[in-house]
């Protein structure tokens, strides 16, 4: 069973789950978001704003695979990017930070550790990206995954802290300082999760000469 990590692209943006496909939440303000809903072309909107994104600032998002079926992904952006978090009551984003937009892991895939390999990646490539302090996300307090929220025990479980608190919407944060030992964590994880699952290799006896040393 092989698994990858490919960043979301124009040409893979596809792969993103129906309903993620056509959502523009996040993407766009109120007002757009339903102008886009009710024009029936959210999926273009989408497309814009991930080439925007891409060109202007950088990778935005990953896609896991399983056997080549997607799995699962992520989006983060600058809070500039993410013009639907300043609706929130608990907003806005500090700005050190980097938005954790949201994220989904296909139901059958739940379970083995792929949503924390995103997180851990999400912070492993801000912190080659430099300049960025952290990551921060709006929370459901909810504790199933609903809509373009992500839970928010989900996210204290992978290392995020309460910094605005809300009975609905509370703000995290993780620090990019302390993501940094989770590196060699990191590469653990890629290699176990998502790397080709081979098999244990055979043990082979060295050959030896008649005198039972070794050979060369």
């Amino acid at each position: 069973m092989a698994r990858r990590l490919a960043n979301i692209t124009l040409d893979n943006i596809d792969d993103l789950p129906v309903r993620c496909r056509d959502c523009v939440f996040w993407e766009l303000d109120p007002v757009a978001g339903q102008r886009a809903v009710e024009a029936g072309d959210p999926a273009l909107e989408k497309e814009a704003w991930l080439s925007a994104v891409l060109l202007e600032w950088g990778s935005c998002g990953r896609l896991v695979y399983v056997d080549k079926v997607p799995a699962g992904y992520v989006l983060y952006a600058p809070p500039a990017y993410v013009p639907r978090s300043v609706a929130f009551p608990t907003s806005p984003v500090s700005s050190d930070a980097v938005q954790f937009v949201t994220a989904h892991i296909v139901p059958e895939f739940r379970g083995g550790g792929l949503g924390r390999v995103l997180v851990q990646t999400v912070a492993k490539d801000l912190i080659k990206h430099g300049g960025i302090k952290a990551i921060e996300a709006f929370g459901s307090a909810e504790s199933e995954w609903s809509g373009c929220l992500v839970p928010a025990d989900y996210l204290t479980a992978v290392g995020f802290k309460t910094i605005r608190p809300h009975h609905r919407f509370p703000r995290l944060r993780l620090e990019l300082r302390n993501a940094v030992t989770w590196r060699e964590d990191v590469e653990v994880a890629l290699e176990r999760l998502l790397g080709s699952m081979r098999p244990e290799p055979t043990r082979v006896e060295p050959l030896r000469h008649r005198t039972g040393t070794p050979t060369s």
